[in-house]
């Protein structure tokens, strides 16, 4: 699904690859993955894992697949964005984790996995609910035991009510100003 986004005059194609087309020469920078206790979050995929095999959704630069395959589990992953997976593939031992560049939700797959997990929000990077749904089809490659794992934020609805929601009926560009009509 590709999504038309207009700001004045410039029209982009917003798809799958495109958040990590952008960011990827900066993702390993940015303070919400630094942020991150990275450590933690390894231990506890390794934990529901088991012996493996692994398929993460959303590779991206390896944060997560790079330290579960040097913890010897067989890691496969599945990215939209080659621009993220050329990041992966210049650091150690990112060259023998096989990724399937596609959207997360069409990417055909062979095998089965102990566990299958999309982190980081990565999920919302699907932008219709019908992919969101298409993506959950990837369980039926879990193995009888295997755990599906989602990471994702929880949004602070109370930042929603007492009227502090905007909702925006046009969005206009002047000169040196971005105008909302609310």
């Amino acid at each position: 699904m590709r999504q038309t986004i207009c700001c004045a005059s410039t029209v982009t194609e917003y798809g799958p690859s495109t958040y990590g087309d952008r960011v990827a020469d900066v993702y390993d920078r940015m303070p919400q993955v630094l942020g991150r206790d990275t450590e933690r979050v390894v231990a506890a995929l390794a934990g529901l894992a088991g012996r493996g095999p692994v398929l993460e959704l959303g590779t991206g630069t390896g944060r997560l697949a790079l330290p579960l395959a040097a913890g010897e589990l067989a890691v496969h992953g599945i990215d939209a964005s080659e621009e993220m997976i050329k990041k992966l593939r210049a650091k150690p031992g990112g060259d023998r984790i096989p990724v399937a560049i596609g959207d997360l939700a069409d990417v055909a797959i062979d095998g089965r996995f102990s566990l299958i997990f999309v982190a980081f929000n990565t999920f919302f990077g699907l932008l219709s609910q019908e992919d969101q749904v298409r993506c959950f089809a990837v369980a039926e490659h879990l193995t009888a035991d295997g755990v599906f794992v989602l990471e994702a934020f929880v949004p602070d609805v109370t930042r929603f009510d007492r009227g502090q929601r905007v909702g925006v009926t046009h969005v206009g560009v002047g000169p040196g100003a971005l105008r909302l009509a609310v």
